[in-house]
């Protein structure tokens, strides 16, 4: 307006930040270190120096002589050089006294831990022995052969220190099944899936008394197996020892009796066994009174029991020691058994006269 010429102010578009304040570096002190020995010798010199200022000044006054200054000197900057080693000796004394404070401490600490789990596992090991002690005599006083306890102990261990790991997990779910097995037993009831056969032959192994079994139509197939050969042995040893075995093949009526069950029980009868035939429709109402499913009553203390599913195949087998479910079996086969008598020739087969010509 004045007609003086407009100033114009350009600002750049992206102004460059302010550079920012230089932080002070901290000088390294390390390079100003100066060595303990060198230190406490600037010091006695300096004190020396100053001792000898002084005694010199106070000569000045009293004249006591350069040999007296010198002397005084030496001895205060002597002084002063011992003094420092003092607290030098002092501070290490204190080092030292509390590192060793430190290490007692923790030697402490560590005894007590030490103790702790040395205490522990001494406790464990003692609870072990102790329950081991108390399972051998446990097995000591019991029937079982303490003997093959330890044996059965002892090859377990051997099995698990090879170096093969099939046979290490076989070993291992062997113990188990075995395991699961006795605890059943100890509650007087065990069940397998299928027919065990090898309870059946170990089973007639044990008894010392009785056994009295029945055969339905299911089992026919098996009288012809290898395992029947080994049951049939294992009865006959079992006769030489004194037992009684009685056993009654169960068929639904009379045509039912031909000639395969009148040789099996023909058989059987020739190894000595007191085998009969029963074909329940003769048989009056009372006695047929119960399930008829293949069951075997060994020592009249255990029932072996073989289930059959819908297509009657052996689908499960039960041991059961219960005093109740096997008086409950020896009344059902007494039943049976005593109802032979009403029985032609009381289901005893007889030899064919035209086979005897």
């Amino acid at each position: 307006m004045n007609g003086a010429p407009a100033t114009t102010t350009t600002t750049p578009a992206n102004p460059a930040p302010p550079s920012p304040d230089p932080t002070p570096q901290r000088p390294d002190n390390r390079g100003l270190r100066i060595p303990p020995v060198l230190m406490k010798t600037l010091v006695t010199s300096v004190v020396f120096v100053i001792a000898l200022l002084v005694t010199n000044a106070v000569d000045a006054h009293q004249g006591a002589g350069d040999v007296w200054n010198l002397t005084a000197s030496i001895v205060i900057g002597g002084a002063a050089l011992i003094v420092q080693y003092l607290v030098d000796f002092e501070k290490r004394l204190v080092e030292i006294e509390g590192s060793q404070a430190e290490l007692i401490r923790d030697v402490k600490n560590n005894l007590i831990s030490h103790h702790v789990s040395l205490t522990t596992l001494v406790d464990d090991r003692f609870r072990q022995i102790n329950a081991a002690t108390e399972l051998f005599s446990n097995v000591d006083r019991s029937v079982l052969r303490s003997d093959a306890v330890i044996k059965l102990a002892r090859r377990a261990t051997e099995c698990g220190e090879l170096n093969n790991e099939t046979v290490k997990t076989f070993a291992s779910e062997e113990i188990e099944r075995l395991a699961g097995l006795l605890e059943n037993l100890s509650n007087r009831s065990a069940d397998c899936l299928g027919e065990n056969q090898d309870w059946l032959i170990d089973l007639t192994r044990c008894i010392k008394h009785s056994l009295d079994a029945t055969s339905t139509s299911v089992d026919r197939h098996f009288w012809g197996s290898e395992p029947a050969a080994r049951y049939l042995e294992a009865q006959s040893d079992a006769l030489a020892r004194g037992v009684e075995v009685r056993r009654l093949f169960l068929v639904d009526d009379e045509q039912q009796i031909d000639a395969e069950v009148l040789a099996l029980c023909a058989n059987q009868r020739a190894l000595g066994l007191d085998a009969r035939v029963v074909a329940l429709s003769q048989l009056p109402p009372w006695a047929r009174l119960g399930t008829q499913c293949d069951f075997i009553i060994f020592d009249r203390e255990l029932s072996y029991e073989i289930d059959q599913d819908t297509k009657d195949v052996n689908a499960k087998t039960t041991l059961n020691a219960r005093p109740a479910h096997v008086e409950h079996r020896l009344r059902q086969f007494t039943r049976l058994w005593d109802a032979t008598t009403s029985l032609p020739d009381q289901g005893i087969p007889q030899p064919d006269p035209a086979g005897s010509d």
